[in-house]
């Protein structure tokens, strides 16, 4: 094979691996819900949580895109999420299992301004994918991870209860 072939299958090759995304993970997603994350009055993010089917089911993806509406330093998201674990997890978490959590988000979240996406991609049996734009950022290969990260906004005792129902579509926005 000429040396312009191989050349050629290289950059199709990593065409495709750039315009891979979330949607990937989550094929036939639809929109379930959305709704936006206020606090003290200040417009934080917009979320909207897609899905194949109508309900969340351990045994099927999901993602959760939230749409940052101003700027948050990475740093602030982690503590902000290890918080939320902490709170949620309760004793049932170990400090070390928290640490360990906290390295992984450091490399999946990043530095946000107005207008940027990041989307969380729930894996069953496996972990959690992060995607900043279209780009995967990180892939965390813990399903007790998952589980737990989603909860911040899914469980029932989310700090936010309007914004989980408009997630799920039980009310409107």
């Amino acid at each position: 094979m000429s040396r312009f072939r191989h050349v050629l299958w290289l950059m199709l090759f990593l065409a495709q691996t750039a315009w891979a995304n979330w949607q990937e993970a989550v094929p036939g997603a639809r929109l379930m819900g959305a709704g936006e994350f206020r606090m003290f009055g200040f417009h934080i993010y917009n979320a909207r949580l897609w899905s194949a089917t109508q309900s969340l089911g351990d045994g099927q993806p999901f993602a959760l895109e939230l749409i940052y509406q101003r700027t948050i330093s990475r740093d602030d998201l982690v503590e902000a999420s290890v918080n939320e674990l902490k709170r949620l997890g309760g004793a049932a978490v170990s400090a070390q299992r928290l640490a360990a959590w906290q390295t992984q988000m450091q490399q999946a979240f990043v530095d946000v301004q107005a207008g940027m996406r990041i989307t969380g991609v729930y894996l069953p049996g496996r972990g959690a994918r992060f995607y900043v734009g279209q780009r995967m950022q990180h892939e965390i290969n813990d399903p007790q991870f998952a589980r737990a990260f989603f909860d911040i906004w899914l469980d029932p005792r989310t700090r936010n209860p309007t914004l989980r129902e408009q997630l799920l579509g039980v009310a409107m926005p």
